[in-house]
């Protein structure tokens, strides 16, 4: 559900978190609360990933946004592991698109979602900004179940009810505004908008020159929606 926002000078426009991870998603999702009228603030998490492309991808991202401040986080998971992204786990290479969203990978870090959108909540009621975006998808993604349409129904109730704007009546809205569409139409939206994805970065195991693997998951998932969109990737590729 979209709240309107105001119209007219910066400083009375609505305010939003938007959580930037460096991804063509996150980077869609920032550009429809910007075409929305909202202000918005962008939030990266560096949570112990076992590479830096995509935390300088979102600095990027969120200079191109032009977003009123840009906040970097440090949050150690790789503490608690468990993810083929945080621990000496081999990122799973060259399996078929038919298997692409089958259960739940190894890629999968426990939690992540929810405690990206806490970061994001407890930054949100500090700015007054009651409206938080993530670049969720629940259609072309890899079966995280923490970016499902329930989830984030979920978190939006909790986000209402733990703080005190909450209680006191300031209701938080939380936007998955990607969660229906495929990653082609994605694309197909954020070309609308005149994105450059070249800025981005998706894959979860880029060589030491930064380029992407161009057999991960998210890797194929990506070529899939570009291929989709009728667009050329303008990712650098080790290998597609």
């Amino acid at each position: 559900m979209t709240r309107p926002a105001n119209t007219g000078r910066p400083e009375d426009r609505a305010k939003a978190v938007v959580l930037l991870s460096g991804g063509l998603d996150s980077y869609t999702a920032g550009a429809v609360a910007q075409e929305q009228g909202f202000v918005c603030y962008g939030l990266t998490v560096a949570y112990g990933q076992r590479h830096s492309c995509e935390i300088e991808a979102a600095r990027r991202i969120g200079a191109r946004l032009g977003v009123a401040e840009h906040k970097t986080i440090e949050l150690d998971l790789r503490s608690f592991g468990g993810s083929a992204l945080t621990d000496d786990v081999d990122v799973p290479k060259g399996a078929g698109p038919a298997g692409v969203g089958d259960g739940i990978p190894v890629t999968y870090v426990p939690a992540r979602n929810t405690i990206l959108l806490s970061l994001a909540l407890g930054w949100a009621e500090v700015l007054e900004a009651f409206d938080i975006f993530i670049g969720a998808n629940a259609v072309d993604y890899s079966g995280y179940p923490d970016c499902r349409g329930e989830f984030i129904a979920a978190f939006e109730q909790l986000a209402n009810c733990a703080t005190r704007a909450g209680v006191e009546g300031r209701r938080f809205r939380i936007h998955a505004p990607l969660l229906e569409l495929s990653k082609g139409e994605i694309i197909a939206k954020g070309q609308e908008l005149g994105l450059d994805y070249g800025l981005t970065h998706s894959c979860y195991d880029p060589d030491p020159q930064g380029r992407a693997c161009g057999e991960c998951e998210s890797c194929r998932l990506r070529l899939k929606g570009f291929a989709e969109a009728g667009l050329e990737d303008p990712t650098e590729y080790a290998s597609r």
